[in-house]
């Protein structure tokens, strides 16, 4: 099953958590918290991440949203 794009969810082969932002070619892309290149994983590679994965996930995009405004 493939997770709902921008929702997070973990690339089990190497314990990295990441948004989705869509498919392509079969495999879904995602996106570091906070931004940063893009990966694909295969759909069989992935697990949705854990409340405590995907806060940590979230907390990166706050601060470096708030990094990137200040003067």
């Amino acid at each position: 099953m493939i997770p709902a794009i921008g929702s997070y969810a973990v690339d089990t082969r190497t314990d990295r958590v990441g948004q989705v932002m869509g498919t392509v070619g079969g495999l879904v892309q995602l996106r570091p918290p906070g931004g940063g290149r893009e990966w694909d994983c295969p759909p069989d590679a992935l697990r949705p991440a854990g409340t405590g994965e995907e806060l940590r996930a979230r907390v990166t995009e706050i601060n470096r949203d708030r990094t990137r405004r200040l003067p």
